[in-house]
C-alpha cells in the first residue's frame, strides 16, 4: 500500500503523551493519514484498555496499522496481541521496525516513551511506515502464527 494512503491510529498512557505529540506532529507533516484515539480522553483508562481499544479498530479494518506508546512499549505490545488477528511488536531500532513488517506482518508498533528520545522514534516510524511484508521465506512462518493463534483462541471445548 502506498505509505501516503496509509490509514494510522495512534494512541498512548500518560508515560508517553509528549511522544504522542510528537509522532502526531510529526507523520501530519509528512502527509501520513494519523488519528489520535486519544482513548485515554474518554476517562482514566489504563494501558490495557488503551492498547486493546486500538488493536480492535485494527481488527475491525478501521486503519492498517496503528502506533502504541507507553513508558517501555512492552506493555501495549502484550495487550495488542491479545486481539485475534492483531500482531504488535515493540521497536528501539530501526532494523527491528523494518522486520516488524516484513518478516513478521504485524500492523503494530510499539514504543516505550522512557526508552527512546524523540529523534530516533521518528526513524523508527519512517522505517516502519516504509516496510511492507515481503512474504518469501516468511509466510510459512507468519501462517503458522495464524494457526498456533486458532488453536488457543478457538480452543476445542471438552
Amino acid at each position: 500500500m502506498e505509505h501516503s494512503r496509509l490509514k494510522i491510529a495512534i494512541d498512548c498512557d500518560d508515560a508517553a503523551t509528549g511522544l504522542k505529540k510528537v509522532l502526531f506532529d510529526y507523520l501530519v507533516e509528512k502527509g501520513i493519514q494519523i488519528t489520535d484515539l486519544n482513548y485515554r480522553g474518554a476517562g482514566s483508562a489504563m494501558y490495557p484498555d488503551i492498547g486493546y481499544h486500538l488493536a480492535r479498530k485494527i481488527k475491525e479494518k478501521e486503519f492498517d496499522r496503528g502506533i502504541l506508546l507507553c513508558g517501555t512499549g512492552l506493555g501495549m505490545s502484550i495487550v495488542a496481541n491479545k486481539v485475534e488477528g492483531v500482531y504488535a511488536g515493540v521497536c528501539h531500532d530501526v532494523y527491528s521496525a523494518e522486520r516488524l513488517c516484513k518478516s513478521n506482518n504485524a500492523q503494530i508498533i510499539t514504543l516505550g516513551a522512557r526508552v527512546v528520545g524523540p529523534e530516533l522514534a521518528k526513524k523508527i516510524i519512517e522505517a516502519w511506515i516504509q516496510s511492507e511484508f515481503e512474504g518469501n521465506g516468511s509466510l510459512a512462518k507468519v501462517k503458522r502464527i495464524h494457526e498456533l493463534e486458532s488453536e488457543t483462541f478457538h480452543a476445542l471445548e471438552v
